[in-house]
């Protein structure tokens, strides 16, 4: 008997719909056998699914059983597959009525003992079930809040394959996962454990990443080990405007794609904070493999990326984020397949000022010669520096700030001062496509919109000249200068403007290393 059942496939960010074909035929010597370009995962699920008949009373096989993932020619990977190819195995021997197989996708791994383990992508899964008109969806229990987010379609979540068998044969029901998306996500939107509040000092860097936030600006930290650089980044998303709902669904469906959704959990709710250590490879930071996986970058998406100690990550790792970060999404292309992953984060980076941390340090001494210091520094490439907007000196603490009880400024007040500010770029920018905020911009719009003053050009050419600022420069101070202005909700950009966005350029001037 000839059973069809359906499944899907994840390429990139994105499923297709695998049509599971099941024939058993009499007589013929016993055997199973996969076709449709099946990985090792795949072919290996045929000994999971019969230990997992057995272990919970279900018959096995006793003649040929021949199955065919189509569309043959699309590769096959993952034992996602093992749960519609053990209902089509049950359904061929007649075990499973199979009147009703057709409206719905089936997904999920067996265990030996007929538990189903979570499978990755549930949620685009249910995004390209609903938009091919099946009636439901059967996944793990784990996966089920995920993929629950797609309305128009019932999730099941199920623990063991004898509850989808009940389900097909009418001797048990399966309510469908409810999911209060709205309400879920706008209550878990300011919901966090740290706050700006919890930073003492450091007036000068939290101004620095206001100024970031409200202009999606990319920066780096530099100094002294202990001087805070971390905690700041790490409380950056507590300014952040919130997430909307597109956005959330695209970050969501990444994370689900690469398997990092926390379990039962639905739609990410919070902007993601990424922060890879120093021994990645170019491969896990802007994603690939045989299968395309996303990297962090991708992770980061609609979020911040932290790249701490950035002069210790290898060289060609950092460079293969540069057109990524120009063009905010990456191609992973390979023989057979090439696919798009999202990639629109803000770089945080934060480094040293030299090898031994104490240059420029108002107290202890540096230990380390300008050639080493310059040698350091310029393990970060001019092209890579290029696309780093603000510059940020981080100077110790001191003791009375520490242990000083005054409160500071909370998260919640400076995150509606940067809300308010990207609403004026949201409408500035409201007829240009792609661009939202503006470190995006290019240089017609920087001519068009960025226009200083008589006094302002003045400011700014005495600056770099004086200063010795690279021409890189140039621009990046004028993008800054806006935000800035934004933040101020002033329609000109000023000169005190242009003065503060000026000493956001340290790396930028000739002989800071000494």
């Amino acid at each position: 008997m000839l059973v069809k059942v359906f499944g899907s496939a994840v390429f990139g960010v994105e499923a297709m719909t695998i049509t599971i074909e099941v024939d058993q035929v009499p007589g013929a010597m016993p055997g199973y056998f996969i076709v449709g370009l099946p990985d090792n995962a795949v072919k290996e699920s045929i000994e999971r699914i019969l230990s997992a008949l057995k272990n919970n009373g279900y018959d096995r096989p006793r003649n040929k059983i021949v199955v065919n993932m189509a569309p043959a020619d699309v590769r096959k990977a993952g034992s996602a597959y093992d749960l519609p190819i053990a209902i089509g195995m049950m359904a061929s021997m007649g075990q499973i009525a199979a009147e009703n197989l057709n409206e719905y996708v089936i997904m999920g791994e067996l265990s030996l003992d007929g538990s189903l383990q979570p499978i990755k992508g549930a949620l685009p899964i249910a995004i390209q079930a609903r938009a091919e008109k099946y009636k439901g969806l059967i996944v793990p229990k784990a996966n089920a809040r995920e993929a629950a987010l797609v309305n128009n379609l019932d999730v099941y979540g199920v623990e063991n394959i004898s509850e989808v068998v009940n389900f097909f044969n009418k001797n048990g029901t399966l309510k469908p996962v409810i999911v209060n998306t709205r309400e879920e996500f706008f209550d878990a939107q300011s919901n966090f454990d740290i706050d700006f509040d919890d930073v003492k000092g450091q007036e000068n860097v939290k101004r620095a990443l206001e100024i970031a936030a409200a202009g999606g600006h990319n920066a780096i930290l530099i100094g002294p080990p202990g001087a805070g650089k971390t905690m700041l980044a790490k409380r950056l998303p507590t300014i952040l405007p919130p997430l909307s709902l597109q956005e959330a669904l695209e970050t969501t469906k990444i994370h689900s794609v690469a398997g990092k959704l926390p379990g039962n959990s639905s739609l990410i709710a919070r902007r993601p904070f990424r922060s890879p250590h120093h021994t990645i490879s170019d491969v896990a930071l802007v994603g690939g493999g045989g299968i395309p996986q996303p990297g962090e970058i991708s992770l980061a998406h609609n979020g911040v990326l932290f790249l701490d100690e950035l002069p210790e990550f290898k060289r060609t790792v950092l460079e293969v984020m540069r057109q990524p970060m120009e063009e905010r999404r990456v191609t992973v292309s390979r023989a057979k397949i090439s696919v798009d992953f999202p990639a629109s984060f803000m770089l945080i980076a934060s480094m040293n000022p030299c090898p031994c941390g104490y240059h420029n340090h108002p107290e202890k001494e540096c230990s380390c010669s300008p050639m080493v210091v310059q040698k350091y520094l310029n393990k970060i490439s001019g092209p890579l520096l290029d696309r780093i907007d603000l510059h940020v000196e981080v100077t110790p603490v001191s003791f009375a700030e520490l242990s000083s009880t005054r409160s500071t400024e909370q998260s919640g007040s400076v995150r509606e001062r940067v809300i308010r500010a990207r609403d004026i770029q949201t409408a500035r920018f409201a007829n240009e496509p792609g661009v939202y905020s503006n470190a995006m911009m290019g240089s017609n719009l920087l001519k068009r919109i960025c226009v200083i003053s008589n006094v302002g050009q003045n400011l700014l050419k005495t600056a770099m000249d004086r200063l010795n600022l690279s021409a890189r420069a140039y621009d990046r101070i004028l993008k800054v200068s806006r935000t800035i202005a934004d933040l101020a909700d002033s329609e000109d950009i000023r000169p005190e403007h242009l003065a503060e966005a000026i000493q956001y350029r340290s790396l930028d001037r000739e002989g800071w290393a000494g």
